[in-house]
């Protein structure tokens, strides 16, 4: 008797991991989950100048004119976030989905201009959307969009499975267990499960002002050296934590794989690290779109 109520309680245990590892689950290919992408608009909003806080405030001031009374922007975290919000009216937004991404076969070298026909794809939006954000001529509401597309393809493009892929739509088809969770989508664990592992047990927290000196190790680059640092981590981290080796030049890799709690502990200061330099080169970004003389 004693056996069977110790094994129903861990049963019961690991469904409720399982339910609580599946509400972090975004739909779609969503960089950072919702937690992620508000924590890398706080550690920008915590680096740019005053003068940028305060021309972002005058932009979220015409947040009603964007007309998406469901998604609303109050805040640069509400920005951050507004971009995966508008996949419930794929009717009007649909032609944005393929922006959040660029993966690219880590079996062959990383090349910017692949996978981004007509600009559709998140390097060339990043730059679009900081030179829309910086024309003055335009109207408030055109550059609040800009700036909402800006700081989240920012925060996309640094998660490694928008970058790295291994014919499997950027992890998305692979099943992982992750720790003693099962069957979670590997994609979803990185946007996620571990990103708000690697945020909630950062020590010192994530969001800060950082040193010039940190500042100058973790930021700069363009958005294809963001891309290309994000497709190596795929082929050197993301895959082989759950996979225990390299996934080019071997068999194929099989769909379902593990991340042990070891791997877990191996991945966190990667995701940490991504998360940061995510924010810290969103403020740069911002303060050069913003700054007179613009870009």
């Amino acid at each position: 008797m004693g056996d069977r109520t110790m094994g129903n309680r861990a049963h019961g245990v690991i469904a409720l991991l399982v339910a609580l590892a599946l509400a972090l689950v975004p739909q779609g290919a969503m960089a950072w989950g919702s937690f992620g992408h508000r924590t890398t608009a706080e550690i920008a909003l915590a680096n740019v100048s005053p003068h940028t806080r305060a021309e972002i405030a005058k932009l979220i001031a015409h947040a009603r004119e964007l007309g998406t009374p469901d998604c609303p922007i109050r805040n640069l975290e509400d920005a951050a976030v507004w971009p995966d919000c508008l996949r419930g009216e794929s009717w009007r937004w649909g032609y944005s989905f393929s922006w959040h991404y660029q993966t690219e076969p880590v079996d062959t070298p990383y090349d910017v201009r692949a996978n981004c026909s007509g600009g559709n794809c998140v390097s060339a939006q990043i730059t679009r959307n900081q030179r829309i954000l910086s024309d003055e001529s335009l109207p408030p509401a055109v550059r609040l969009e800009a700036l909402a597309f800006l700081v989240h393809f920012i925060g996309d493009i640094h998660q490694p499975l928008h970058s790295g892929d291994d014919d499997d739509k950027g992890g998305n088809d692979r099943r992982v267990d992750y720790g003693i969770v099962p069957a979670l989508n590997l994609h979803s664990i990185w946007d996620t499960t571990l990103a708000e592992r690697a945020i909630t047990s950062a020590q010192p927290p994530l969001v800060r002002r950082y040193t010039p000196a940190e500042r100058a190790a973790l930021a700069g680059g363009t958005p294809a050296d963001w891309g290309r640092e994000s497709w190596a981590l795929a082929r050197s981290a993301v895959y082989p934590g759950a996979y225990g080796r390299d996934p080019v030049g071997g068999d194929p890799l099989p769909k379902e794989g593990a991340l042990s709690q070891s791997a877990i502990e191996e991945a966190i200061p990667v995701a940490q690290r991504r998360i940061v330099q995510a924010g810290l080169r969103m403020a740069d970004a911002l303060d050069a779109a913003f700054a007179p003389g613009k870009l």
